[in-house]
């Protein structure tokens, strides 16, 4: 651009800095801040909001607060942007009173909160099991008039579920499609995974029937969910039989669905079923990663096949993968008994 003779101005700096920003590069934003002000080009509140936002994003609220303070220095006042952004940072540290205090600041300056602000607060509650508190924000809304979005409701009702409270979740979950609010691939995700953990296996499956039918495409996340909760619920059968269908429906098995399927396997003491997996994922176009030779190693080690196990982590070293700390915990205690299985010594033996 300047050599073209066009000089850059607040905007051409500003799309830079959230470049930078986005690729985490601190130290270029800094220097382009510097760069404006040497050009006399003056950031603006869009400016420095993207530099809050990122900062908060990567944990540096303190240095935030630092260009917030900047800002009001230089009489720029920060907007509802700015200040959701701090809120977020805050959240994201488990600090929920500093903020609510956010929170309530935006309000005593007169701005208006909007959904966003208060659907980073619910959030935050909800991650800090704050549950009731969250839900008062959610009803204190429509006061404001403010109507919830998709991604309140989500944050709420994943919330709930978490917690054990499925029938306020599923009664929230009503009150959204009543509203006109309509539930996305995430909300049903979020159902699933509540209904699973809270052993309400049949639910869950009737609901995912419910979402074949109406929706058009559900991804590999939504079935990963159910069929991790049939296998920890012992149903391998239902479970690989839902395996088994996703070509058919057109979804792709991804490297978790075979982990958490390897998984079930092992800990039901089938393990040529879980390398018959592992063999075969590489014909589908899925590489194991580190957590695949792990899952079936532990699985290996505790059912008294070491001699096959060995095997598998010396093929997980030539792949660039290490053991992780609960396999060579579980391989330094078989190596502390008194009879030890001669194919686990040539392990201790590794520098």
């Amino acid at each position: 651009m300047v050599g073209r003779g066009i000089a850059p101005d607040v905007v051409t700096y500003t799309s830079l800095i959230q470049g930078v920003c986005n690729l985490g590069h601190w130290k270029e934003a800094t220097r382009l801040l510097y760069e404006m002000a040497n050009q006399g080009i003056f950031p603006n509140v869009f400016t420095f909001s993207i530099l809050v936002d990122a900062l908060c994003k990567e944990g540096k609220v303190a240095q935030a607060k630092t260009v917030i303070q900047i800002m009001i220095q230089r009489g720029i006042e920060p907007n509802t942007i700015t200040y959701n952004s701090l809120m977020d940072g805050h959240c994201l540290q488990g600090e929920m009173d500093k903020a609510k205090q956010v929170f309530d600041l935006i309000v005593s300056k007169g701005f208006s909160v909007d959904v966003h602000s208060c659907s980073i607060l619910v959030n935050g509650y909800c991650k800090g099991k704050k549950i009731d508190q969250a839900y008062k924000i959610f009803k204190e809304m429509p006061r404001k008039g403010i109507v919830p979005n998709t991604i309140t409701y989500n944050n709420l009702i994943d919330g709930f579920c978490k917690a054990g409270r499925l029938q306020e979740a599923e009664k929230l979950f009503s009150e959204m499609q009543a509203s006109g609010q309509l539930p996305n691939v995430q909300t049903y995700t979020v159902l699933l995974n509540g209904l699973c953990s809270n052993q309400q296996l049949s639910m869950a499956i009737d609901l995912l029937r419910e979402m074949e039918a109406t929706m058009v495409q559900l991804n590999i996340v939504v079935y990963n969910t159910i069929i991790e909760g049939l296998c920890k619920a012992g149903k391998l059968d239902s479970a690989m039989d839902l395996f088994s269908g996703l070509s058919s429906k057109g979804v792709k098995p991804d490297v978790r669905t075979y982990n958490i399927m390897m998984h079930g396997f092992c800990k039901r003491g089938l393990l040529s079923e879980a390398e018959k997996l592992l063999r075969g994922m590489g014909e589908k176009g899925c590489s194991p990663d580190v957590w695949t030779y792990n899952i079936i190693i532990r699985g290996l080690l505790n059912n008294n096949e070491a001699s096959r196990a060995v095997i598998l982590i010396q093929e997980m070293g030539e792949c660039g993968f290490s053991a992780d700390a609960r396999t060579m915990e579980l391989i330094a205690c078989l190596l502390c008994k008194d009879i030890v299985d001669p194919a686990l010594l040539s392990l201790s033996k590794v520098p």
